[in-house]
């Protein structure tokens, strides 16, 4: 995937930079696998707003995603197109099974039409293919890492993400995650081999304020804008004002730690995460 760059023709064209979308295949996606989605404009079952700046967006339809690649098991799948899914960063690819079943996945980098892919225990690890990670070879990229065996992939799973296999060590295998933490899982668990597609996803520039407002994102006031009694950071004569940076609810943020100390999986953390430069 590549990402171009626009004519300034208007002053939303000028800063815009775009997906090109060369690797999409087709434009209509597969009717039995749509499902309808109901936004909630941020709102909870008592119709209380509990996420701000949420509302508005083009109407959407969900494409039911297998996560889990156990359905189908030994069985090859032919890839039928590579589609755009407007509830995710990835490209996802359309599969037809040997039984005549189809099925959505997230689309590796790389996976072209035509292409066959198989899930199952010793298979090849090729990309596209899913398999437990006691059977991957060291070193191999992987993305959906199941957390626990069953339950569907759950890492990995954004745009141009990866994980990689480092060690093996009885029933756990140790993975790297996009986050740079070291993590132990359970070596029967799936993995599908392949790095995510539309890796260029990070460089692209909505240009204008209304194309935020298409993916369902309202106008964010800032803290320091607000009165006292909006905001512990509002308040103060000019721009004397401000404080420790915190929520609205006055808990501190931009650094501070809310993972639980005792938290049951760490056990399963060989290295945390890295803190991001700043």
């Amino acid at each position: 995937m590549a990402v171009k760059k626009l004519r300034p023709t208007t002053p939303g064209r000028r800063f815009r930079i775009a997906p090109s979308f060369e690797e999409i295949t087709t434009s209509k996606p597969e009717k039995s696998l749509l499902r309808p989605l109901k936004r909630t404009g941020g709102r909870n079952n008592q119709g209380r707003m509990t996420v701000r700046q949420r509302g508005g967006g083009h109407k959407r339809r969900y494409r039911v995603i297998d996560f889990h690649r156990n359905a189908q098991l030994d069985l090859k799948a032919t890839v039928q197109s590579i589609e755009y899914d407007p509830n995710r960063t990835a490209r996802i690819a359309l599969l037809q099974y040997e039984d005549g079943k189809k099925a959505y996945i997230l689309a590796p980098e790389g996976l072209k039409v035509g292409q066959e892919v198989v899930a199952g225990k010793g298979i090849a690890p090729e990309v596209g293919n899913a398999l437990p990670l006691s059977d991957i070879p060291l070193g191999t990229v992987v993305h959906n890492i199941e957390l626990k065996p069953g339950r569907g992939g759950v890492m990995a799973r954004s745009a141009g993400t990866y994980a990689q296999l480092v060690a093996k060590d009885g029933k756990y295998a140790t993975i790297k995650l996009p986050s740079g933490e070291m993590r132990m899982v359970l070596a029967e668990c799936f993995a599908t081999v392949g790095s995510v597609s539309n890796a260029e996803h990070m460089n692209v520039r909505l240009g204008k304020a209304g194309r935020k407002r298409w993916l369902g994102r309202r106008p964010r006031t800032r803290g320091v804008a607000m009165n006292p009694v909006d905001h512990p950071m509002g308040g103060g004569e000019g721009k004397a004002s401000g404080g420790h940076p915190r929520s609205r609810n006055g808990l501190y943020a931009k650094g501070k730690k809310t993972r639980k100390p005792k938290k049951y999986s760490d056990r399963f953390i060989v290295t945390r995460r890295k803190n991001k430069k700043k």
